[in-house]
């Protein structure tokens, strides 16, 4: 919902979209890791031959097969860390900070390394440390009453963590990759 989010979310969110497609290769084979409701996939649906959403959650699910049924877009329920395909892609998916908030990133990332093997085949975004003050502002606008703020994550009521990630954190996570600031509070990762 737009009307909780700080200037600052909005604009990563708004510029995130526009690399995301910029770089998203015309009739590309694509699959979105921790898809929520396929707001990434549905907004690059003219540009892909096939979109996959996964997610752990069936009610996300649920809601992106409701938002658009049918082909080029699929989506499924299933574990980012055991994806239950086969097929190549030519690009993985995994945005707006989904990746800082999964507990495995490493096999997440295997899994995408996996489905998509070429070089450069990895578009994941995460948030910066300079990204704190908008996103605790925006979780107390959720509803979300943050409980604790470390050098690497935010942690709010109920146990949800989101990282945050330094250029040295993320180049020793993810290793060989291009790294391009995203606003003023996030990463695009190219691995």
């Amino acid at each position: 919902d737009p009307s909780t989010q700080p200037d600052a979310i909005r604009s990563f969110l708004h510029a995130e979209e526009t690399l995301v497609a910029e770089f998203m290769p015309r009739g590309a084979r694509a699959v979105d890791f921790g898809c929520g409701t396929g707001r990434h996939l549905i907004a690059l649906r003219d540009r892909l031959s096939l979109g996959v959403g996964i997610d752990y959650e069936g009610a996300y699910i649920a809601e992106a097969a409701r938002r658009h049924p049918g082909r080029p877009l699929h989506f499924l329920v299933a574990d980012a860390t055991a994806v239950p395909l086969g097929t190549e892609f030519d690009v993985a998916l995994c945005l707006t900070n989904t990746w800082g908030t999964m507990s495995d990133k490493l096999a997440v990332l295997g899994e995408m390394r996996r489905l998509a093997p070429k070089p450069a085949a990895r578009f994941i975004t995460v948030y910066a440390p300079s990204s704190v003050q908008p996103r605790c502002e925006w979780y107390a606008n959720m509803g979300h009453e943050v409980i604790d703020v470390t050098d690497t994550c935010i942690v709010a009521q109920g146990g949800f963590t989101s990282e945050h990630f330094t250029e040295d954190r993320l180049r020793s996570l993810v290793g060989e990759c291009s790294l391009q600031s995203i606003g003023t509070i996030a990463y695009f990762v190219q691995a």
